[in-house]
């Protein structure tokens, strides 16, 4: 079945390709770009035609051609003569989109095409670069029965009944069907009723049912794809030519695919010519103003449609709904424009409307006024010119500050300030009355500011304010007669900072607000300080004592705080959080142990660790400390860790928490999530969301170290053996925060690196020297720097090769030790300059020496 292209191309729906580059394109995409076009029914020219409608440029028309020509293409396709096997398939149209479905870029691939303003009405309709509507026929609608049958058209004829058959076949060139076993029947020309009658006389021949008024076997004829006709686009079109359409396509389908009228021509008198005849002449305004639908009639092959140019345009500015260019007319009135410009904008001047006219010699301004709209002829080169009402108001008074309703309010003549506050629901509580502020504006709109004391109208000492229009009041506020007053907090409390102030407030009230004192407060240490007051200036703040208790009972005589105090509430003396060193490796009881006190050694933390084991290395043991750039969490991430730790503790039970267990639950996640923006949400998630918080936290302070190697631990090589022996000797070192002391099993193996022959491990030897160990690695390499020949025993220590004499006394080899043979740097070959000048050195040294002897 032969597939006709209905309509050349969705353009509205694609992106600019006018970028094509035809040499981007492989020899598979040409074979699949002509096949789908020969499935639409196109031939090599109208794709290039469609290509050269959508802006692909000349020259890549020309490469597209090229590579066309010579290729051998060819539909997959099936028998589309006509048969009584169907192959009936249902209408189908192919547009440019989906011919190059897969080989062009689709819509939105290549990224947003900004929308292109048209100042002409209706230009846009046509032409856009990014189009959003399309006119395609639809070519699944229900066939007409007058349409009229002719080469190209495809039909189906169904017998059914008493006898049953099928056909499929196309109107040929000489306008005739061809059936099986039939013969040619000619219904070029007909339409569609006329056609059936014609078959069902020519096949009564044959199925006698189908004769009779009351036939057995029935007939119907349907139309399958349709025909293309030629249509030709004349005049000022933006591509003029002939174009291939569906039979189906009406007089927009046709300028669509043309690109519409360009911008010298006319959309009010667009002719339709036929056989020499203009049968119609269409105004495309109808249609984008009325909706009107007789441009749908259908086109016929060989149709003629000439866009001559505009007859006058004028322009529309100001509030219209579409300030635009319009074409207009003999006879129409400015009505008709303003229809065409969608009328008046909410904010238009409606009662006049300004025009400028071009007369023989120069141009005229005049005014239209609203009763003269359907009598003012226009003429080509007006421009109108629509207003906006002004920025005013004609009984507007405003009033502002300290009143319930602050806002604007309509004016009455004799309208006073109370009346206006009663309007207003009255003054606020922080309303100053004394001084109301009124700004008037005078006939000049230059202002005056008038004051006036409420209280004094009020009790009747003062006449009440008679009000004008656009009058300002303005009602202040107590607090904008003085800056916002605060006190602080810092310390040992739970929420530190800024609080507003309020009066009578004592520090206990302060430190409840900050959520109470921590473990580490100290009530003996608490002073208050305050802005002093000395003239001399000598004085920066004074300092007060504040005593308080832990449960911030209230005093006989409390203190009262004052604007701008600052309480600090120190820490205990010696107050610090647990301390934790560890054990592991051969210990009867390793583990993590908190350290006593300030002089706690290593030979105690052995002690509480049950002592070494019989398979421990004392000689091995080393103490693994923390070095200055360590990064340890804060006193508030240990205490968020741990209250984390008792609400997950609580969530994991099965049974409904307890009276008591809910108020610890309530004051945990008060204090965790207060400023969060978990609010809402699980309990569950919102501890999940806190832990990963504090995870995150945790790894930034980590991280926040300068942008070089630094080690967070280091590992001090100690003589576990001779602590042992005399604990609290010089040896014993105090144990510190987060030190691991780690005591190997029984090492019984040396490791040799470095520049040895074959770098190895093997076994110790009591009373064996390095020599012999170096042996065993096949000795020192070519490269050896034997003088510089090191140990790293299994505590850390290192020994290195000392000089006596002329001869390298090596350190002694215990069992864990790992042994370094360093290798000498690169030899650097003596250049010809450098032997010259040790060469003239030498010499001139001898010939001084021999001078002096002389």
């Amino acid at each position: 079945m032969i597939l006709l292209l209905p309509f050349l191309l969705q353009a509205q729906s694609l992106q600019d390709i006018s970028s094509l580059d035809v040499d981007d394109l492989s020899d598979q995409q040409l074979q699949v770009l002509m096949n789908r076009a020969m499935e639409a029914g196109l031939s090599e020219a109208e794709l290039l035609q469609m290509a050269q409608i959508r802006g692909v440029p000349a020259s890549e028309i020309e490469k597209l051609k090229e590579r066309l020509e010579g290729m051998v293409f060819g539909l997959s396709g099936t028998n589309r003569a006509g048969a009584s096997i169907s192959k009936r398939e249902p209408r189908r149209q192919l547009d440019f989109n989906e011919i190059t479905r897969g080989i062009l870029p689709a819509p939105g691939e290549a990224g947003e095409v900004e929308v292109e303003e048209q100042a002409i009405f209706g230009m846009d309709l046509f032409y856009s670069k990014n189009r959003r509507l399309t006119f395609e026929p639809s070519v699944n609608m229900a066939t007409p029965r007058t349409y009229i049958l002719g080469p190209g058209d495809e039909v189906y004829i169904d017998i059914y009944g008493q006898s049953e058959r099928y056909y499929e076949a196309a109107v040929s060139p000489e306008g005739q069907l061809i059936l099986e076993n039939i013969g040619p029947i000619s219904v070029s020309g007909l339409t569609l009723e006329e056609a059936t009658n014609v078959i069902r006389n020519r096949l009564s021949t044959f199925y006698t049912g189908l004769k009779g008024n009351r036939p057995t076997t029935f007939l119907q004829l349907n139309l399958g794809n349709v025909r293309t006709i030629k249509v030709h686009l004349v005049g000022e079109v933006r591509l003029p030519g002939t174009f291939t359409l569906s039979a189906f396509s009406s007089v927009f389908n046709a300028l669509y695919a043309a690109g519409g009228p360009n911008e010298n021509g006319s959309m009010r008198q667009v002719r339709l010519i036929r056989e020499g005849n203009e049968i119609a002449e269409i105004d495309i305004y109808d249609f984008l103003t009325k909706g009107d639908p007789s441009m749908n009639d259908m086109l016929k092959d060989q149709d003629m449609i000439l866009v001559p140019p505009y007859l006058g345009r004028v322009t529309v500015e100001g509030a219209v709904k579409r300030p635009k260019i319009f074409e207009v007319k003999d006879g129409e009135t400015f009505a008709d424009v303003l229809s065409f410009a969608g009328g008046f904008t909410d904010q238009a001047f409606r009662d006049r409307v300004n025009v400028e006219r071009i007369t023989e010699k120069q141009k005229a301004v005049s005014d239209i006024y609203n009763d003269q709209f359907h009598m003012f002829l226009v003429k080509g080169g007006d421009r109108y010119q629509v207003g906006e009402v002004l920025d005013r108001y004609t009984n507007r008074i405003q009033i502002k500050g300290a009143v319930y309703r602050p806002g604007n309010y309509a004016y009455q003549e004799g309208l006073t300030l109370t009346q206006l506050l009663e309007k207003a629901e009255g003054l606020r509580g922080e309303a100053y009355a004394k001084r109301v502020q009124i700004l008037r504006t005078n006939e000049d709109l230059s202002t005056r500011m008038l004051q006036v004391n409420l209280e004094e109208i009020r009790s009747g000492r003062e006449a009440d304010v008679p009000l004008k229009r656009e009058d300002l009041v303005r009602v202040p506020s107590i607090y904008e007669l003085r800056e916002e007053q605060y006190v602080k907090i810092a310390g040992e409390v739970v929420r530190p900072g800024t609080y507003p102030y309020s009066e009578e407030m004592t520090p206990q009230d302060l430190i409840l607000l900050a959520g109470g004192l921590k473990e580490a407060a100290s009530e003996a240490s608490v002073e208050l300080a305050r802005r002093a007051s000395d003239i001399a200036g000598r004085e920066f703040s004074q300092i007060i004592p504040i005593p308080i208790t832990r449960d911030l009972s209230v005093s006989e005589a409390p203190i009262e705080l004052l604007p701008f105090d600052q309480l600090t509430v120190r820490r205990k003396t010696n107050f610090g959080l647990e301390r934790m060193a560890s054990i592991e490796g051969q210990v009867n009881s390793p583990g993590t142990f908190a350290i006593r006190h300030a002089e706690e050694r290593i030979s105690d933390l052995v002690d509480r660790a049950g002592g070494l084991t019989a398979f421990a290395y004392a000689k091995g043991a080393r103490l693994i400390r923390r070095t200055e750039f360590y990064k340890t969490e804060s006193e508030d991430m240990r205490n968020e860790r741990s209250l984390l730790n008792i609400l997950e503790r609580i969530n994991r039970e099965e049974l409904d928490p307890t009276e008591s267990q809910q108020e610890l639950i309530d004051r945990i996640t008060e204090y965790l999530f207060e400023n969060t923006d978990s609010v809402g949400t699980d309990l569950e998630d919102r501890v999940i969301q806190a832990r990963e918080n504090l995870l995150n936290e945790i790894s930034e302070s980590r991280q926040n170290v300068a942008p070089i190697k630094i080690k967070e631990t280091e590992a001090i090589a100690i003589d576990l053996e001779a602590i042992l022996a005399n604990p609290g000797s010089k040896y014993d070192l105090i144990v510190e925060e987060g030190d691991i002391l780690s005591i190997p099993r029984q090492l019984q193996t040396v490791r040799l690196r470095g520049d040895v022959i074959y770098p190895t491990t093997v076994r110790h030897e009591d009373f064996r020297t390095m020599s012999y160990y170096i042996n065993r690695a096949g000795g020192f390499a070519m490269r050896a720097k034997k003088g510089s020949t090191y140990v790293v025993y299994a505590n850390g220590k290192v020994a290195r090769t000392r000089k006596f004499i002329l001869f390298n006394v090596y350190p002694k080899v215990e069992a864990g030790s790992e042994i370094i043979v360093p290798t000498k740097g690169p030899k650097v070959p003596i250049r010809p300059g450098d032997l010259v000048g040790i060469t003239t050195g030498l010499a001139t040294l001898a010939l001084v020496i021999t001078q002096l002897f002389n």
